[in-house]
């Protein structure tokens, strides 16, 4: 087996956008950060497809910009927005700009992470960048709820999709970071839930697998390798493949759940 490149499907994604019922978001407002590319460029244009309203935030500014530009042309209502995870001024003016474009907020999905892409061990991680993945991957996703939080109270239904991994679940090696980051981001999810049932917001976790995109592509062969022996569906994971539970995660048929955590990884990780 030759090393995936890491570029995503788009035949996939755009098979699955042709089959979303355009009425699935119909009238929600939702922001995702980390739309630039990846998984939330393609949970931006799935939103769209299904008929919301989408504001695109990103550290990318410009790249995000031109892919919120690409959605309006094709009729779609989308904003893109700058945001930096780790600075918490930032996410407060993210927050209510998106408020402001949008006038209001139905959905939130926490989608921007980073990691130590570079693989180092529990000895060799450097203190600074445990520090900005935590500060990005678990301090971000909080403020950024917590920002949100006031509009998605006042829409009467409120959601909010935490995107976890599944190394936070079978205890990925050289990740030590990245996997308790997103043990983290299940815990909150968790708390969050409890804490805003009571004002109809909703709040869950999907946990994907190793997804081909473009921030996976420094990915080594004998991790692709483990995954597709481990599956119970053996083949390699793309972007398209996560889209159905963030969208169920954001809709109306999600509306007594909460406080769970849907692993979408191909059975790899059953729990």
């Amino acid at each position: 087996m030759t090393q995936p490149s890491g570029t995503p499907d788009q035949q996939s994604l755009q098979t699955l956008l042709a089959e979303l019922p355009a009425n699935l978001l119909a009238g929600r407002k939702v922001l995702v950060t980390g739309a630039a590319r990846g998984l939330g460029l393609a949970f931006a244009k799935c939103i769209a497809a299904a008929g919301g309203a989408v504001v695109m935030a990103d550290i990318l500014s410009d790249l995000v910009q031109t892919e919120a530009a690409a959605l309006r042309a094709a009729g779609s209502t989308a904003h893109g927005l700058a945001v930096d995870l780790s600075d918490p001024a930032s996410i407060d003016a993210c927050a209510e700009a998106a408020v402001a474009a949008l006038g209001g907020l139905d959905g939130l999905v926490n989608n921007a992470a980073i990691t130590n892409s570079g693989g180092r061990d529990a000895h060799a991680l450097e203190i600074d960048m445990w520090d900005r993945v935590m500060a990005v991957n678990v301090r971000g996703t909080w403020l950024m709820s917590r920002a949100c939080q006031p509009a998605l109270a006042a829409s009467g239904r409120g959601a909010i999709v935490n995107l976890a991994s599944d190394t936070a679940l079978w205890g990925a090696p050289n990740l030590l970071a990245y996997a308790s980051s997103k043990g983290a981001v299940v815990s909150m999810t968790r708390s969050l839930a409890r804490e805003w049932g009571g004002e109809g917001i909703t709040v869950n976790a999907v946990a994907p697998g190793l997804t081909l995109v473009e921030a996976t592509e420094y990915v080594p062969m004998a991790r692709h390798q483990k995954y597709l022996e481990g599956r119970a569906i053996p083949r390699e994971q793309q972007a398209a493949d996560v889209c159905g539970a963030m969208l169920f995660a954001l809709s109306g048929l999600s509306r007594f759940v909460t406080g769970q955590l849907l692993a979408v990884n191909g059975g790899f990780v059953m729990h």
